[in-house]
């Protein structure tokens, strides 16, 4: 599947919401929050074509498109921009960074307007109806109030299901690619890992780093470096690399001799330029205590106000595997709520969704496409 167009240069917008104080589901207030948003195509007349994309763990409101002087598209650029399979000239996509971000809106490196510092790890621990609470925040801000499709990834798909059962009024559709209801204790292992990098290394001062002018860059790259051993297959890993050396012939040494340890390397560095130790903490603490069904009363509401889903999982995602998925398509159905489901082939891992996967990109434009003629 090509990709016909892009949304070409945009820029980040920030709006400031909850301007009387914003309750976390901890019972913390915050004294106001600035969200960091993209918007791309046009909002109609009626404003019923609106699609609102959640990002994953280290995703950000760049979605699509440039940015003025830069040559790297958004993160889901491939998915989204004229006749492409969130089709721009039809829908007014928009995408924001999350709640204790590090790419705008606010977050554990904010400065607290009560000391003056920035809050570290004084800010309160969030729930994903807090993510949720601020992307209604942002919505009403920019005046919509029913949602096309709210659609997402990974921890952007959990974000949806948490929408979808809290609010389903907001939405028509809900589309959810690579994601889980609850955290398996493998998957809680592998953050509490990432976590005890950041926090054992020297220049974290007990979450201060930013007052003492230093940054955890050590625990951060290294936790990034197993996350992304995570996200793809071992399929993908022998392609990519098989057991090739770095520098044409393999010289046994403790120091990087294969080529899959330079490029965990290079992720792990490229990662300490765009992103926050202590976002990474709250945001995967978000995902450990994330478990959607646990309440018995938890499918009330949508099922009063059905929500049309669509579920996508890959073969070779074994980070969220497609019994993840399998899991909330059960609960789903079990609530009578009109649900579809599709298993992708892909070789490429828990990245798949965020790649141009054929059959993967046609099936989100068909059920857009069918919400499209709900709406016309």
């Amino acid at each position: 599947m090509t990709s016909p167009g892009s949304v070409g240069v945009v820029e980040t917008s920030t709006a400031r919401i909850f301007d009387d104080g914003f309750t976390t589901r901890s019972g913390t207030t915050l004294p106001f929050v600035d969200v960091a948003y993209e918007t791309y195509g046009t909002l109609n007349h009626g404003r019923s074509n609106a699609v609102y994309i959640c990002h994953a763990l280290t995703g950000d409101a760049h979605a699509a498109g440039f940015h003025e002087g830069d040559t790297r598209p958004g993160w889901w650029d491939n998915l989204i921009g004229p006749g492409k399979a969130i089709d721009t000239d039809q829908w007014f996509v928009v995408c924001s960074n999350v709640l204790g971000g590090c790419q705008g809106t606010t977050g554990p490196a904010s400065v607290n307007p009560a000391t003056g510092e920035p809050y570290g790890l004084d800010f309160p621990l969030l729930d994903m109806s807090d993510f949720v609470a601020v992307h209604r925040g942002l919505a009403r801000h920019l005046g919509i109030e029913r949602f096309a499709a709210v659609v997402g990834g990974s921890l952007g798909g959990m974000q949806v299901l948490q929408w979808s059962l809290d609010h389903p009024e907001d939405l028509s559709r809900a589309m959810i690619f690579a994601a889980s209801s609850r955290l398996t204790a493998q998957n809680i292992a592998f953050s509490a890992v990432g976590r005890q990098a950041i926090m054992r290394d020297p220049d974290f001062h007990d979450g201060r780093f930013l007052s003492h002018g230093t940054v955890p860059g050590k625990g951060l790259s290294v936790a990034r470096m197993l996350a992304h051993i995570t996200y793809l297959s071992e399929e993908a890993f022998q392609e990519k690399f098989g057991r090739s050396a770095q520098g044409g012939e393999l010289s046994p040494n403790f120091g990087i001799d294969f080529a899959v340890e330079s490029y965990l390397e290079y992720q792990g560095e490229r990662f300490l330029s765009r992103f926050d130790a202590l976002s990474y903490l709250y945001l995967t603490r978000v995902m450990d205590y994330f478990d959607a069904f646990a309440d018995p009363g938890s499918l009330d509401s949508l099922k009063a106000d059905p929500v049309k889903f669509l579920l996508v999982s890959f073969t070779s995602d074994w980070r969220f595997s497609t019994e993840h998925t399998r899991r909330i398509v059960r609960h789903l159905e079990g609530a009578r709520i009109p649900t579809s489901f599709r298993e992708i082939e892909s070789a490429w891992g828990h990245d798949s969704f965020l790649l141009e996967l054929p059959d993967y990109h046609a099936t989100v434009k068909a059920f857009l496409d069918r919400a499209a003629e709900e709406i016309a």
